[in-house]
Protein backbone atom coordinates (compact mmCIF):
# COMPACT_ATOMS: atom_id res chain seq x y z
CA UNK A 1 0.00 0.00 0.00
CA UNK A 2 1.31 3.57 -1.10
CA UNK A 3 1.99 5.83 1.81
CA UNK A 4 -0.04 8.48 -0.48
CA UNK A 5 -3.46 6.02 -0.46
CA UNK A 6 -2.34 5.57 3.56
CA UNK A 7 -2.83 9.20 4.35
CA UNK A 8 -6.16 9.64 2.49
CA UNK A 9 -7.73 7.09 4.23
CA UNK A 10 -6.99 8.26 7.69
CA UNK A 11 -8.76 11.06 8.55
CA UNK A 12 -6.56 13.58 9.51
CA UNK A 13 -8.47 16.99 9.64
CA UNK A 14 -11.58 19.14 9.45
CA UNK A 15 -11.53 19.53 6.40
CA UNK A 16 -11.70 15.96 5.31
CA UNK A 17 -15.00 15.27 6.82
CA UNK A 18 -17.10 18.60 5.21
CA UNK A 19 -19.82 19.27 6.02
CA UNK A 20 -20.71 16.45 8.29
CA UNK A 21 -19.58 17.87 11.82
CA UNK A 22 -21.92 20.50 11.04
CA UNK A 23 -25.04 18.51 9.90
CA UNK A 24 -24.10 16.84 13.51
CA UNK A 25 -24.45 19.75 15.61
CA UNK A 26 -27.75 20.91 13.93
CA UNK A 27 -29.70 17.66 14.07
CA UNK A 28 -28.08 17.35 17.90
CA UNK A 29 -26.09 14.15 17.21
CA UNK A 30 -23.60 14.62 19.96
CA UNK A 31 -22.46 10.87 20.08
CA UNK A 32 -21.27 11.14 16.33
CA UNK A 33 -19.85 14.63 16.72
CA UNK A 34 -18.13 13.33 19.83
CA UNK A 35 -16.85 9.87 17.46
CA UNK A 36 -15.48 12.09 14.44
CA UNK A 37 -13.90 14.86 16.71
CA UNK A 38 -11.87 11.95 18.29
CA UNK A 39 -11.27 10.13 15.25
CA UNK A 40 -9.12 13.55 14.45
CA UNK A 41 -5.19 13.23 14.33
CA UNK A 42 -4.15 14.52 18.13
CA UNK A 43 -1.30 16.86 16.91
CA UNK A 44 -3.64 20.07 15.41
CA UNK A 45 -0.07 21.35 13.70
CA UNK A 46 -0.94 18.94 11.00
CA UNK A 47 -4.08 20.39 9.96
CA UNK A 48 -4.17 22.43 7.13
CA UNK A 49 -4.97 25.58 8.42
CA UNK A 50 -2.11 25.51 10.76
CA UNK A 51 0.73 24.76 7.96
CA UNK A 52 2.02 28.35 6.31
CA UNK A 53 2.56 28.35 2.61
CA UNK A 54 6.65 28.50 2.24
CA UNK A 55 7.53 31.38 0.16
CA UNK A 56 10.92 32.63 -0.97
CA UNK A 57 10.73 36.00 -0.92
CA UNK A 58 12.85 37.41 1.62
CA UNK A 59 10.76 39.27 4.17
CA UNK A 60 11.48 42.92 4.92
CA UNK A 61 12.56 43.43 8.45
CA UNK A 62 10.25 45.96 10.28
CA UNK A 63 10.84 47.86 12.62
CA UNK A 64 8.37 49.83 14.75
CA UNK A 65 9.61 53.14 13.47
CA UNK A 66 8.75 52.62 9.88
CA UNK A 67 4.93 50.97 11.37
CA UNK A 68 4.43 54.40 13.27
CA UNK A 69 5.21 56.29 10.04
CA UNK A 70 3.29 54.31 7.78
CA UNK A 71 0.07 53.80 9.82
CA UNK A 72 0.87 57.97 11.49
CA UNK A 73 0.62 56.74 14.72
CA UNK A 74 2.60 59.00 17.42
CA UNK A 75 4.99 58.48 19.52
CA UNK A 76 5.75 55.65 21.79
CA UNK A 77 4.41 56.16 25.46
CA UNK A 78 7.71 55.64 27.84
CA UNK A 79 8.18 53.00 30.28
CA UNK A 80 9.82 55.17 32.76
CA UNK A 81 11.03 58.63 33.38
CA UNK A 82 14.87 59.59 32.02
CA UNK A 83 14.86 62.47 34.47
CA UNK A 84 13.43 64.17 37.24
CA UNK A 85 12.61 67.24 35.63
CA UNK A 86 9.49 65.43 33.47
CA UNK A 87 7.75 65.20 36.41
CA UNK A 88 6.46 68.26 35.65
CA UNK A 89 4.03 66.75 32.82
CA UNK A 90 2.11 65.39 36.03
CA UNK A 91 1.04 68.85 36.84
CA UNK A 92 -2.18 68.87 35.60
CA UNK A 93 -4.48 69.65 38.88
CA UNK A 94 -5.85 73.24 37.49
CA UNK A 95 -6.67 71.62 33.56
CA UNK A 96 -8.83 68.89 35.81
CA UNK A 97 -10.38 71.76 38.20
CA UNK A 98 -11.51 73.71 34.78
CA UNK A 99 -12.87 70.72 33.57
CA UNK A 100 -10.87 70.36 30.08
CA UNK A 101 -10.17 66.79 30.57
CA UNK A 102 -10.36 66.69 26.71
CA UNK A 103 -7.10 68.82 26.65
CA UNK A 104 -5.33 66.43 29.23
CA UNK A 105 -6.48 63.42 26.62
CA UNK A 106 -4.84 65.63 23.69
CA UNK A 107 -1.88 66.40 25.09
CA UNK A 108 -1.31 63.28 26.29
CA UNK A 109 -1.68 61.42 22.93
CA UNK A 110 0.59 63.96 21.12
CA UNK A 111 3.30 63.77 23.87
CA UNK A 112 2.51 60.53 25.74
CA UNK A 113 3.42 60.64 29.56
CA UNK A 114 5.64 57.54 31.30
CA UNK A 115 3.89 55.40 32.48
CA UNK A 116 5.76 54.69 35.82
CA UNK A 117 8.18 56.87 37.47
CA UNK A 118 10.61 54.34 38.11
CA UNK A 119 12.06 51.13 35.85
CA UNK A 120 13.66 49.67 39.06
CA UNK A 121 13.58 46.08 38.92
CA UNK A 122 14.75 45.73 42.47
CA UNK A 123 12.32 48.29 43.73
CA UNK A 124 10.05 46.91 46.32
CA UNK A 125 7.45 49.63 47.16
CA UNK A 126 7.19 51.03 50.91
CA UNK A 127 4.21 49.29 51.84
CA UNK A 128 5.19 45.87 51.20
CA UNK A 129 8.61 46.34 53.14
CA UNK A 130 5.95 47.29 55.47
CA UNK A 131 4.89 44.07 55.85
CA UNK A 132 7.94 42.22 55.67
CA UNK A 133 10.10 40.63 59.26
CA UNK A 134 11.91 42.91 60.41
CA UNK A 135 15.23 41.02 59.52
CA UNK A 136 13.79 40.98 56.08
CA UNK A 137 13.79 44.64 56.32
CA UNK A 138 16.60 45.25 57.76
CA UNK A 139 18.31 43.12 55.18
CA UNK A 140 17.29 44.74 52.26
CA UNK A 141 18.17 48.33 53.88
CA UNK A 142 21.40 47.21 54.06
CA UNK A 143 24.08 47.37 51.67
CA UNK A 144 25.38 44.30 50.09
CA UNK A 145 27.98 42.93 52.67
CA UNK A 146 30.87 41.73 50.74
CA UNK A 147 32.44 38.18 51.64
CA UNK A 148 35.73 37.98 53.42
CA UNK A 149 38.74 36.37 51.83
CA UNK A 150 39.25 33.06 53.38
CA UNK A 151 42.13 31.52 53.72
CA UNK A 152 41.18 27.31 53.18
CA UNK A 153 45.03 26.87 53.54
CA UNK A 154 46.13 28.63 57.16
CA UNK A 155 42.70 27.24 58.51
CA UNK A 156 43.81 23.51 57.19
CA UNK A 157 47.25 24.13 59.45
CA UNK A 158 45.59 25.08 62.08
CA UNK A 159 43.26 22.37 62.50
CA UNK A 160 46.68 19.86 61.81
CA UNK A 161 48.16 21.42 64.53
CA UNK A 162 45.48 21.86 67.11
CA UNK A 163 45.00 18.18 66.78
CA UNK A 164 48.75 17.30 66.71
CA UNK A 165 49.49 19.21 69.89
CA UNK A 166 45.98 17.80 71.44
CA UNK A 167 46.28 15.59 74.43
CA UNK A 168 45.40 11.94 73.78
CA UNK A 169 41.62 11.56 75.24
CA UNK A 170 41.59 8.07 76.85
Amino acid sequence: MQIEELDSRLLIEELQLGVKLNECVHSQRRYDFSLMLSMLVDDVCVHSQFSLPLTDKKVNKVDEESLRKTFNVGPSTPLALNSLDEINQFQQGQLVVDAQLASIRLADALNPKALAFRNDVKHIPRSVMDNTSLYCQQHRSEPAKQRLPFNVDAWLNSVQETVVKAPLMA
